[in-house]
């Protein structure tokens, strides 16, 4: 018995001792994990130092004007360091001392916390002795600046611990403008537009430098001497016009949301060069708003009767027709190995001429020339559209193009209506940028040229590489061109051709085509009736400076789908906007010597100081004769004199050819009410020139 209780004693002594050993394990691990951890941690990750690397500023992309589409801007995470040598060195005494004037300057800076609380947050982090304490982040650069010379922070990194931590943001200041053709560098995103075609250039050299990892695995410098600083990227210079690519992506905007349009984009390219002065594309989103969230304007579709100037030019090419051979329209429906064309649009000439044809968007007549002139060789006409490049990328400097797709006998979905309906635009995809480059080469004295984006590159202002404007080839014979022009300019021009409204009266010619091709909804094919409205030309006519191309897609059952209707609006808008800027500045002196032969006409009243600031502007020469604030100026043998308007306060003044705005200050002035009949400038007065007036009395001014 004694020796069973001597083995059991035995037994609860080791029992014991075991379980306190086991908790004073567990109570020193809990101790070195919770109390001791950022300590520890802290000095296991001091340990670890590499090399990384260090992103160059990314270039900038301009406009052709010199404005700004896309660039990059610094912006930096602030931390502090309290363990910085600097902080506890005299029991901590440098940041004690200025720890009250530095958090009434971080309040007033921030304004997102008061100078207490910002006192407190250092206080805590400099009792807690964080090696990487986070005091603000996406702090700009005109903050950082100030922030550099608050007290503390501007004795240096090392002896206040603050480490700024860079980030270059990129930033698109015109947000909307061409966004979808500029694009927005981001991080693990996709890069789209110029920035994905030009990375390598705008991307520059990448730096390293020496970092050591401290808690939370945040990497901090530890010795500039180590560090190899990264070369700035290139900046590039677009063709872009800022200028015109807001006048094109206001008027394509205007018309989307007036139609509630699916999808559609603008191209405006320079006539002698290829260049692309603006590309507009605009998406509807699900809440109805519109963004630039695809490239349309290079994704290949059914372009409709704007490829009829392509069937055109083949037949006039091989002399199959003239534009004076005389073809039967049969009334808008011909019936076709099994199948009916349809006009779009109705009319009800039915014998005409071949241009007449043209310039009514006839498919039944397109179809017929070209069932008569190539049914038995489609090759033939196959080969006109590869001459036109419409079967091969148009090759301009920009990611993301697609290919093109013209059938040819043979394939698979050739079949015996191919052909015909090629005529007017359908069986054949192609891009709105290929028919831009098509109408472009029509203005262009048939010669063809590459559309291209890249302007210029530049290093630090130099111009390091610039693009050269490149033709492709001619694509027809100068008589071919001269009757291809001809249909273009009538369908602008001639009554009842398509576009004949949309430019009646206007003081400078078009030459242009309307188109309105009915498109499948998926699975749905053609039964939601959805059209894609579409108008390409160039710009003066006789002179041509510019082509636009403007493609619209419509909602289903949409009440207004023409041509002519949605995407003329569009192309007349930027044409017309286009014109005035482009137009010469008149010629003022001339304006004010003709003026000056008219007595009549020639006489301008006002304050004396704008009518010398006007004059100045207008370099016109005068003879000052005025010496009071209100002067007049009239015309004597050929010579502008500029003459006193007397007023006093007694006798009533002289307010002829005075803006309303003058007329009545001074009559206000001299305590007369006032009643206005007309606009303009005044022409009659109730009260004569000369007469005693008196405070209150009524005076009727007459403007002209």
């Amino acid at each position: 018995m004694e020796i069973k209780k001597d083995i059991l004693w035995r037994v609860y002594l080791c029992f014991i001792a075991i379980a306190i050993i086991c908790a004073c394990v567990i109570g020193k691990a809990f101790y070195i994990q919770q109390l001791q951890g950022a300590y520890w941690r802290n000095t296991s990750d001091s340990m670890h130092t590499r090399i990384e690397e260090v992103d160059a500023e990314r270039g900038t992309i301009y406009s052709e004007d010199g404005q700004m589409l896309s660039t990059s801007i610094p912006q930096f995470d602030v931390y502090i360091d309290f363990k910085a040598d600097g902080l506890i060195q005299n029991n901590g005494k440098v940041f004690k001392e200025n720890v009250d004037s530095l958090s009434i300057c971080l309040a007033n800076l921030f304004k997102d916390k008061s100078a207490k609380e910002y006192e407190s947050l250092l206080r805590k982090g400099y009792a807690s002795k964080n090696r990487y304490f986070s005091l603000k982040k996406k702090v700009s650069f005109d903050q950082y600046q100030q922030l550099k010379n608050f007290p503390l922070v501007r004795l240096g990194k090392n002896k206040s611990g603050f480490i700024a931590d860079i980030q270059n943001i990129r930033l698109n200041p015109y947000q909307l403008l061409a966004f979808r053709t500029i694009g927005l560098e981001r991080q693990n995103a996709q890069k789209v537009g110029l920035e994905q075609t030009y990375d390598s250039v705008l991307r520059g050299t990448t730096g390293k430098r020496l970092v050591r990892y401290i808690s939370g695995g945040v990497a901090v410098p530890v010795n500039e001497d180590y560090d190899i600083e990264p070369k700035n990227g290139k900046d590039i210079v677009t063709t872009l016009d800022s200028r015109i690519q807001e006048i094109t992506e206001n008027a394509l905007m205007k018309m989307m949301v007036q139609n509630e349009a699916e999808h559609g984009c603008a191209i405006v390219m320079e006539v002698k060069t290829g260049k692309i002065k603006a590309i507009a594309n605009l998406g509807r989103q699900k809440d109805g708003s519109y963004w630039e969230d695809f490239n349309y304007a290079m994704t290949p579709t059914e372009p409709g009767s704007t490829f009829k100037v392509a069937t055109m030019l083949s037949i006039l090419e091989d002399k199959k027709y003239n534009l004076n051979s005389i073809i039967n329209l049969e009334g808008g429906k011909w019936d076709i190995n099994g199948r009916t064309v349809y006009d779009a649009e109705e009319h009800v000439q039915s014998i005409v001429t071949v241009k007449r044809a043209f310039e009514l968007s006839s498919n039944v007549g397109m179809a017929k020339l070209v069932y008569s002139s190539y049914a038995s060789n489609p090759m033939q006409f196959i080969n006109h559209l590869k001459t036109l490049h419409l079967d091969s990328a148009t090759g301009i400097d920009l990611y993301g193009e697609r290919p093109p797709f013209i059938d040819h006998p043979g394939s698979k979905y050739w079949s015996a209506t191919t052909l015909p309906w090629m005529a007017f635009g359908y069986n054949v995809l192609v891009t709105p940028l290929h028919i831009c480059m098509l109408y472009n080469a029509v203005a262009n004295n048939g010669e063809m040229m590459r559309p291209y984006l890249l302007n210029a590159v530049k290093q630090e202002g130099n111009i390091v590489r610039q693009t050269q404007p490149f033709q492709i080839e001619k694509i027809c014979d100068s008589t071919t061109l001269q009757q291809i022009r001809e249909c273009l300019e009538g369908v602008c021009s001639e009554p009842g051709s398509t576009a004949y409204k949309l430019f009646k009266g206007e003081s400078y010619s078009v030459a242009g085509k309307t188109g309105t091709a009915l498109v499948a909804n998926g699975k749905r094919g053609y039964a939601d009736h959805i059209y894609q409205s579409s108008f390409a030309g160039y710009f003066p006519a006789d002179n041509p400076q510019y082509t636009c191309v403007v493609v619209i897609k419509n909602k289903p059952h949409a009440a207004s789908f023409y041509g002519a209707s949605v995407a003329g609006p569009v192309f007349k808008e930027i044409a017309d906007r286009l014109i005035t800027l482009n137009s010469p500045l008149p010629d003022t002196t001339r304006y004010l010597t003709l003026q000056a032969n008219n007595n009549e006409k020639y006489n301008y009243a006002g304050y004396q100081t704008d009518i010398k600031t006007v004059l100045a502007a207008m370099h016109v020469e005068y003879q000052d004769s005025a010496k009071t604030n209100w002067a007049r100026m009239s015309n004597r043998q050929s010579q502008a004199i500029l003459s006193d308007i007397p007023v006093s306060k007694k006798t009533m003044p002289s307010l002829s050819g005075l803006g309303l705005k003058d007329a009545l200050y001074i009559c206000e002035n001299e305590g007369l009410v006032v009643q206005v009949e007309g606009v303009g400038k005044v022409a009659n007065q109730s009260i004569a020139v000369g007469t005693a007036i008196a405070k209150g009395q009524q005076i009727k001014l007459e403007l002209n």
